[in-house]
């Protein structure tokens, strides 16, 4: 799994790799008892602080996602995840993808789409 972030995005970087690891659980990419890199190689591979990884991997153990092993690492906890929780996700993410193409047939670019959802889920202030 390679992970990825964007400092321009304004969502902290250990937010953005909590959300890729969360997203990846939950369309099953990750299963229970998969590996997650190691801190220093994540900091590395992301240019980061390994204070950055610590703290994702933190919020994900504390919200039962992520099991943390000392001197072993950070692997995949047994998934809280109900099929229908999966079914849910999956037809939403349908829906974006729908809600996607209806944008680029009305020729926004991919660039323009994103900035869209963004905007709509980290300045909520600025909805009407």
């Amino acid at each position: 799994m390679i992970f990825s972030v964007k400092q321009s995005s304004g969502q902290p970087i250990y937010a953005q790799i909590v959300q890729q690891i969360r997203l990846a659980v939950e369309m099953g990419v990750l299963r229970p008892g998969d590996p997650l890199p190691g801190i220093r190689t994540l900091a590395e591979q992301l240019v980061v602080s390994p204070n950055t990884i610590v703290k994702a991997y933190s919020e994900l153990e504390t919200s039962g996602i992520v099991s943390l092993r000392q001197g072993s690492g950070a692997y995949i906890a047994k998934s809280p995840r109900t099929r229908s929780q999966t079914e849910r996700l999956r037809a939403a993410q349908e829906r974006v993808k729908l809600l996607v193409q209806s944008l680029q047939d009305d020729r926004f670019s991919d660039d323009e789409i994103q900035r869209f959802f963004e905007a709509e889920l980290f300045y909520p202030q600025l909805k009407s």
